[in-house]
């Protein structure tokens, strides 16, 4: 009967004041848990669930935007990450899930990403070659050639209006040019964006499938990074650049794409029948 008693008044004193007192009777806001700082006997502290990044891999998608801000302890990564939304876990530690982005990050940082990256790294299915200026986020290539020599096209001249540039900008531009090229004419024969988009790539037990085209600018980036790119390629199990020219994403008109000599640096048009190599590359 004492316990019913205690109970009753614990819910008359969360209805009247929204507040709830662990050790301590008059809690000073929502939730309030006093310790027992002066008894060595017991352990104070606070403990959210713990969960192992698999088991929480299992269950992303029942995390919606009711659930945003909620914190877990991930205390087992041996099992690598395999959804977007738990990729930047790769520590033990305290995790919270940020709804708008559809991530789980690292406590106390409030990026999209727990770790920051340098050029040359081998991260997110590839080698990092850019950055932006919060070291969070950037652009990794493949670790090795997709084609020594395919064609640009689909088999019909046309503008496709992938004009696109500057980082980021190949993708949509892929994106343009298949949708353009099933439009203008399309011979089942496969060609550099295709090839891209299609790509798959498994590193560290995770697979990437998000590869597109580089825009010109990109490509350029790849060109002025080659050196640390091949490096970190070779000590990667993958392989330097194969091929002398390849292709960008970039249209400048109806016949002709962006090509660059990664041995010179140049830049110049290049029919879209020729064949030119293709190192495909992904966003982070």
């Amino acid at each position: 009967m004492k316990q019913i008693i205690l109970i009753l008044l614990a819910i008359s004193s969360i209805t009247c004041f929204a507040q709830v007192g662990i050790n301590t009777t008059e809690p000073s806001t929502t939730l309030q848990v006093e310790g027992n700082a002066m008894t060595t006997t017991t352990p104070d502290g606070v403990q959210p669930p713990s969960i192992t990044l698999q088991q929480l891999d299992a269950k992303v998608a029942v995390y919606n935007a009711e659930q945003d801000g909620a914190i877990l302890y991930v205390n087992d990564v041996s099992v690598a990450s395999t959804t977007s939304e738990t990729e930047d876990i790769n520590l033990i530690g305290y995790y919270f899930y940020n709804a708008s982005d559809d991530k789980w990050i690292a406590l106390g940082n409030d990026n999209s990403s727990s770790s920051s990256y340098s050029v040359g790294d081998f991260a997110h299915g590839g080698v990092v070659f850019w950055v932006d200026e919060t070291g969070k986020h950037g652009l990794v290539c493949a670790k090795e050639d997709q084609s020594s020599g395919v064609r640009w096209y689909a088999g019909t001249f046309g503008n496709t209006q992938a004009k696109g540039d500057g980082p980021y900008a190949g993708k949509a531009n892929t994106n343009i040019i298949i949708s353009s090229q099933v439009a203008i004419g399309d011979d089942n024969v496969t060609y550099a964006a295709r090839i891209c988009n299609e790509l798959q790539i498994t590193e560290g037990g995770k697979t990437y499938g998000d590869w597109y085209l580089p825009s010109r600018e990109e490509l350029n980036i790849m060109y002025q990074n080659k050196a640390i790119i091949e490096a970190t390629s070779t000590a990667n199990s993958g392989s330097n650049f194969n091929s002398t020219n390849y292709w960008s994403s970039t249209e400048p008109n109806a016949n002709s794409a962006f090509r660059q000599n990664l041995s010179s640096g140049f830049q110049t048009n290049s029919l879209k029948n020729n064949t030119n190599g293709v190192r495909a590359i992904r966003a982070f």
